[in-house]
């Protein structure tokens, strides 16, 4: 949600899908994100979609809940009676809205759609928005999945972000979260704000893992051109982040949590064993989703569209009975081939080698050889359901490539060990050549995945890697 979308093209004001797209995914799992857009402050990093509402002024909310009712019908009469698995609520910030304004978003769901029972259904939260009896009415609507932001245990630093809340709030909610009987809780910290200490880091990653979440998210600290953190920075206040202390704090991170029993499953997210954020795998795998509300964005079978960005322009439009959604995109299949390439290797279920090309396959000796990439076996690479496995010693079959005619032909390759790091315990060789040898690009019988000194370089080395 952060930032201006790109111009892409006019969309159709009736918001209707190209003929047969709709058809053609039929029976698909569906999710849909819930887009609230106020909160109580603006914190001083933001640059999300969001406004201040001074209070829980229902009057103010009701044209744009009426709004979201609209876009839902909308959705359901483009894509027809499809299964909906996740639904999550961000923003801004969700929870302030009632109990009761999320029972009737809920229920326009369940009419409009076929809510899985089993749906996994996420609201964001600040945790000073939040007490026991609220989430016990909030747990009654069906929502069952709590994601908390909590940013730091440090006041000093929660300060320079702007935060509300006061230390310890998101632990206490967490307390909540469980005894109103949610499902799974997440926390989301970030790290690498001027003037946080390596200390004051491990004083949030140990606080935050004694709270008990299922799922972490820890995100680098990201200034963004236009929020007040940016002018701080600018004006000399405050020390820009240094990209040698965020990367230390992103593998103290990694350490501490892989310890403490929560694996890695995408870059910035770690969680227990089967608590994978389910609605956030939808977007790295490239499911469908469709964004309902101001600035949300949606994605179809390959076409992504955007809506307009102010809450007014938003109501507006509906009201009229027209498609909120400003512009959108029909991907190309070789920019889902793009796409595909990098979001996998953001998980740790990794990246099958078959959507590389032969050029490609042939430049994946350097990543090998400096350990920022290593070759796990499918059945051992993290799962598709996003649980990280720890790396095995096994053999995998290194396979040659050879281009025919503009088609690459496999012929069976010779049988590599593969040691307890998932990299090659020896020099991988085949017909004189060396794994990525320009002369005889491999594809190699595993999933490849980024090593932690590869996910720091994650988006330099798809980069070097594409075509």
């Amino acid at each position: 949600m952060a930032g201006r979308p790109p111009e892409g093209d006019p969309a159709p004001p009736d918001g209707r899908l190209p003929d047969g797209l709709a058809a053609a995914r039929q029976g698909q799992p569906l999710s849909l994100y819930l887009h609230i857009p106020w909160c109580r402050s603006r914190c001083g990093y933001c640059d999300f979609n969001t406004y201040r509402l001074d209070r829980r002024d229902h009057d103010a909310t009701r044209p744009y809940l009426a709004a979201l009712g609209r876009e839902l019908e909308l959705a359901a009469d483009q894509l027809g009676p499809r299964p909906v698995v996740t639904v999550y609520f961000g923003g801004g910030t969700p929870t302030l809205l009632g109990p009761a304004d999320f029972a009737w978003l809920l229920t326009r769901v369940s009419d409009l759609f076929q809510l899985d029972p089993a749906a996994e259904i996420t609201t964001e939260a600040n945790p000073e928005t939040v007490a026991l009896e609220y989430l016990e009415r909030l747990r009654q609507t069906g929502v069952n999945r709590l994601s908390l932001g909590m940013q730091s245990a440090v006041e000093s630093v929660l300060a320079v972000l702007d935060r509300e809340h006061r230390p310890g709030r998101a632990v206490e909610a967490v307390d909540w979260a469980r005894r109103a009987g949610f499902d799974s809780v997440s926390l989301d910290l970030i790290y690498g704000t001027p003037g946080e200490s390596t200390a004051d880091w491990e004083t949030s990653l140990a606080v935050g893992l004694a709270a008990g979440p299922d799922h972490l998210s820890a995100y680098a600290l990201t200034v963004e051109p236009g929020t007040r953190l940016a002018a701080r920075l600018g004006r000399g206040e405050l020390d820009w982040p240094d990209p040698d202390d965020l990367a230390d704090k992103y593998l103290q991170a990694e350490d501490r949590l892989a310890r403490a029993g929560l694996p890695w499953y995408e870059i910035s997210n770690w969680a227990r064993p089967g608590a994978a954020c389910r609605h956030n795998l939808a977007y790295w795998r490239s499911d469908d989703w469709w964004g309902v509300g101001a600035g949300a964005h949606s994605h179809v079978g390959g076409l992504r569209w955007w809506n307009h960005r102010l809450p007014r322009r938003y109501n507006d439009r509906l009201e009229a009975g027209l498609s909120p959604a400003q512009a959108g995109e029909r991907l190309t299949d070789e920019q889902r081939r793009v796409e595909r390439i990098m979001l996998d290797l953001r998980l740790a279920s990794g990246l099958d080698p078959v959507w590389l090309t032969a050029s490609e396959r042939g430049r994946l000796g350097f990543p090998l050889a400096q350990g920022l990439m290593e070759v796990r076996p499918s059945a051992t690479a993290g799962s598709r359901r996003g649980t990280a496995a720890e790396p095995v010693s096994d053999q995998v079959r290194v396979d040659p490539v050879v281009t025919v005619d503009g088609a690459d032909r496999v012929r069976p390759g010779p049988v590599v060990t593969v040691d307890g790091s998932g990299q090659p315990a020896g020099p991988v060789e085949t017909s004189g050549q060396s794994v990525g040898g320009p002369a005889d690009p491999l594809r190699l019988s595993g999933r490849l995945v980024l090593t932690p000194a590869g996910r720091l370089r994650a988006d330099g080395l798809v980069r070097d890697l594409l075509d």
